[in-house]
């Protein structure tokens, strides 16, 4: 077809010459019939560039010297909403991203750059530009939301939090309005695996797994795939296929492992309906996963309607679970090891055979080392060998002494690896950190790798800590600079927004008034002291 011989228009716009240079060479642009016919060191430069050459793609930094890259793409959006726009930063604040996105942008990808990456990100614009030419009728606000936008969405509320709701009300969700089950693709042995691989071949594998599972999940139905933890994938089914879970299941392990040589398994949950249910049902969906450790090999897993196979009905100890979860994120050991003498007492109320109790204990012990997992605390531990362990052991007081005795030591190690410091003095030297920074485009990614933390034991202690969360202190600094610079200065709010951290002043106004009630001008005008 003609359309697939034509060669689209880019335009790269970078003040740094090395990112110009390496985007140049690193993508192979006669492959995808793309041409380079234009670069620009700023927005200024990029607007004439723009006007001249008529590109159809343009890769731009969101952060550049005169005219930024949200500012320049409105400008040029307003002429011509078809144009597409690829941004490049070196930070990975969401809200900025979040801009970008709801203003128009195709996608977003962070600094250092991945050119794969940005090559699929290039092929999928290629294939939007080919759509546009055969329709012309495409409608420009229905058109696929950017993969990281949704993403985000999806795991946030994986996580049981309802907050992406406030901020991203134009995200459409009626998809999961009806019944949808959720399946959870793990690759097995995945704690060895990374232990083999390079960081480059992990970033690779996992690239490739995702790209796989992205494509059979658009050929069998599936609804949104997207990451969840390293070296897993959820995937969202609408339930009018729910009679067909092991078999959709073993395709997609199959295909994982024609591809790309890696076996896995897959959790399925229960089904439900409501994105608010993705927290609910990811724990169900993970725990069928459980079922590898007893059976010992790879496959589908379906969650059921019961938790510990026996001849009558069991308690699980959920709320201990829960409790030493988190024990084990605030990485307090008294309280674990109080917690293991409770889920003790529990099995010895219910009377529980030494078959059924060892399972209990079994999959509690699996929910816990994957904790561990998640927050990146493990070493070189093995799971094999602890399961193996206390099938050997004969009564309920060795299982837990063995339990006390290996968590301990994983405990103990864990804070050695996590920090030198203790939590509240890392904690304080991160928010003293953002005192200094905030007006700068401070990512939980930067601060948490300054306290030598995994994001997600930051994440725990901050909040801990500080009562606030990341971003809810990051906002409370910068809303606190914003109200002393309105009331002691005569500023104007839209060159106050970039002094405390927001490229959009009407962004910032809108983060102010959620935070005192007041826009900037009304609180200027209540609380303004006398400026010369």
């Amino acid at each position: 077809m003609g359309v697939q011989q034509e060669k689209y228009k880019v335009i790269l716009v970078d003040d740094e010459p090395i990112i110009l240079r390496s985007l140049k060479m690193a993508i192979p642009w006669n492959d995808l019939q793309l041409d380079i016919v234009g670069e620009a060191r700023n927005g200024e430069a990029a607007l004439r560039l723009i006007s001249e050459c008529s590109p159809h793609i343009i890769i731009s930094d969101i952060r550049m010297p005169v005219i930024d890259g949200i500012t320049l793409m409105k400008e040029v959006l307003s002429r011509n909403s078809k144009l597409i726009f690829i941004f490049i930063s070196g930070y990975g604040e969401f809200e900025y991203a979040r801009e970008a996105l709801r203003q128009g942008a195709f996608d977003y990808l962070l600094k250092p750059i991945d050119h794969d990456e940005l090559t699929g990100m290039l092929t999928r614009a290629k294939l939007r530009l080919d759509q546009q030419k055969e329709n012309d009728q495409l409608l420009h606000s229905v058109h696929m939301l950017s993969l990281l936008a949704r993403e985000r969405m999806f795991a946030e509320f994986t996580l049981g939090n309802p907050r992406p709701l406030q901020h991203l009300q134009w995200l459409e969700n009626s998809e999961l309005e009806g019944d949808y089950f959720m399946a959870v693709v793990q690759l097995d042995h995945y704690a060895s695996l990374t232990t083999k691989w390079s960081a480059e071949e992990k970033r690779l594998w996992l690239f490739a797994v995702r790209n796989i599972t992205e494509e059979w999940s658009m050929e069998n139905g599936g609804m949104t795939v997207f990451p969840f933890h390293n070296g897993e994938w959820i995937i969202l089914f609408p339930g009018s296929l729910s009679s067909e879970k092991v078999s959709l299941g073993e395709n997609l392990t199959r295909s994982i492992i024609r591809y790309s040589k890696l076996s896995c398994s897959v959790g399925i949950s229960r089904n439900t309906r409501g994105i608010d249910q993705l927290s609910t049902i990811y724990p169900l969906a993970a725990k069928a996963l459980y079922q590898r450790f007893y059976s010992g090999q790879s496959g589908v897993y379906i969650d059921e309607d019961k938790l510990i196979p026996g001849s009558r009905e069991i308690k699980y100890p959920k709320e201990l679970e829960a409790a030493l979860m988190d024990s084990i994120r605030t990485l307090d050991l008294e309280r674990m090891l109080t917690l293991f003498d409770e889920v003790s007492a529990v099995i010895e109320v219910q009377a529980l055979p030494k078959e059924i109790a060892e399972r209990l204990i079994i999959e509690m012990v699996v929910v816990l080392y994957r904790q561990f997992e998640h927050l990146n605390l493990l070493a070189d531990w093995s799971l094999d060998g602890l399961l193996s362990k206390l099938h050997t052991l004969e009564t309920l007081s060795e299982m837990i002494d063995a339990l006390k005795q290996e968590f301990r030591e994983w405990m103990l190690q864990s804070n050695k690896t996590v920090t030198r410091e203790d939590g509240r003095s890392v904690i304080e030297k991160s928010i003293r950190y953002i005192d200094s920074n905030y007006h700068k485009d401070l990512s939980i990614e930067e601060v948490s790798e300054l306290a030598d933390l995994s994001i997600s034991h930051f994440c725990t202690l901050f909040k801990q800590i500080s009562g606030y969360t990341f971003l809810e202190y990051v906002t409370y600094c910068r809303m606190e600079k914003a109200k002393n610079i309105l009331q002691n200065s005569n500023v104007k709010v839209y060159q106050i927004a970039p002094l405390v951290g927001y490229q959009d002043s009407r962004y910032f106004t809108q983060v102010f008034k959620r935070a005192t009630g007041k826009t900037p001008t009304e609180y200027r005008e209540q609380n303004a002291k006398e400026v010369n």
